[in-house]
């Protein structure tokens, strides 16, 4: 099958991302910004010269073509070193780039998304709510038009935005019909993190440091109706813009950061147990360490396959709504499996601030929660596949 063999320009993305890490994101600046929950600007700048950000975005626009598969391994490559810059990248290239292209207006996307494919403007997601995670379709938020409809007031308050604080537009769900049924009163907006009445605390979160997680209130916040995601068609058909294709890319961009995140715990605690000696021998030659070893690559190769495979779908313009979610489920679960036994493998150095496998063991955390849980996936997973409920 095509798909399992990695195409020339994707391998060649692969390794100049991977030059890129060991040269401009060296491990101890990993380990700073992870310490100092600080999002890297000018290394961020860096990438998007190298053109990355365009992947999601079409030529007509300014940008290479869409190539999920492409991004995912961006995504991938990014996350083996920090957050930081992998979170990010996503803020752009997916929650920005990839939403406007999707169910943005033609004056949207002629605006935006040339800034977007260079890597000028940040897109941080507003959807869950104190009393509202999973449940999207009954947020309390509220927006208003006013002065003939020319500008829309928001009032309300998001939970969990991750990178609000850095962000040029947050990608607001909000309920903008209070007499309309369920799912034909909802739609989207941007609004700018530094307008009037937008308040944004941070979250003393475990990991996912330099995108910040962050609680974020509105009150009486004005924007203009232009900020309408999809513009006028936009207004009260938010439900459709947000369960699109975007969707199911939005899971598989969790199993790569998984992914990720796990590859570079087993390429420490390989390395480890081969340099490590106990009573004589490196800890690799017993044999309790080498299945666990063993283990872990032999995983992380079925979360790549399920990863990649998901992606070329996509690429394809498949059915992947199943797919995705298996993908989202399997990987993210796994990989916290796999990073928690590579933590093992390094006994009590996997657990001191001093080596990254800490910090992968925080980031692994999140990984099964945020995208969809684990249980809403294999919800959606069951529904897809028409089990029966009665």
């Amino acid at each position: 099958m095509e798909h399992f063999q990695e195409a020339e320009h994707v391998t060649m993305l692969r390794d100049t991302l991977r030059r890129f890490v060991e040269t401009e994101m060296p491990r101890e600046l990993a380990q700073k910004w992870d310490r100092e929950n600080e999002f890297p600007r000018e290394i961020f700048d860096q990438l998007s010269a190298l053109g990355v950000n365009a992947l999601t975005v079409p030529e007509v626009y300014g940008g290479a073509g869409r190539d999920i598969t492409a991004t995912m391994v961006v995504i991938e490559e990014l996350a083996r070193r920090s957050m930081a810059v992998a979170v990010p990248f996503i803020m752009c290239a997916c929650y920005g780039a990839m939403n406007i292209e999707e169910v943005g207006s033609e004056e949207q996307k002629t605006t935006l998304l040339p800034k977007l494919a260079d890597g000028k403007l940040l897109f941080a997601y507003g959807i869950s709510e104190p009393d509202v995670g999973a449940d999207v379709a009954s947020v309390r938020t509220t927006a208003v038009r006013k002065g003939n409809g020319a500008t829309v007031t928001i009032n309300g308050s998001k939970r969990f935005c991750s990178g609000a604080n850095i962000a040029d537009y947050i990608y607001t769900v909000v309920k903008s019909d209070p007499e309309a049924g369920r799912y034909k009163n909802l739609s989207i907006v941007m609004i700018p993190p530094d307008a009037p009445g937008v308040t944004i605390e941070l979250q003393n979160a475990m990991g996912m440091k330099g995108a910040s997680t962050c609680d974020v209130t509105f009150e009486d916040v004005e924007i203009p109706a232009e900020n309408i995601v999809g513009g006028e068609a936009g207004w009260n058909d938010g439900w459709s813009r947000i369960v699109g294709p975007g969707l199911d890319v939005e899971k598989i961009e969790v199993a790569a950061l998984a992914l990720g995140n796990a590859a570079a715990a087993v390429d420490d605690a390989w390395e480890y147990a081969q340099e490590r000696k106990q009573f004589g021998k490196p800890v690799s030659a017993y044999q309790s360490v080498r299945h666990m070893l063993v283990d872990a690559k032999t995983k992380l190769h079925a979360c790549r396959l399920m990863t990649y495979h998901a992606a070329w779908l996509l690429d394809e313009k498949k059915p992947a709504s199943v797919e995705t979610s298996m993908a989202k489920l399997y990987v993210s679960d796994t990989a916290k499996d796999i990073v928690l036994s590579c933590q093992q493998v390094m006994g009590a150095y996997g657990y001191i601030k001093e080596f990254d496998m800490e910090r992968y063991v925080r980031e692994a955390l999140l990984m099964p929660i945020i995208g969809g849980s684990s249980a809403i996936q294999k919800n959606n997973i069951a529904n897809r596949l028409r089990l029966a409920r009665e």
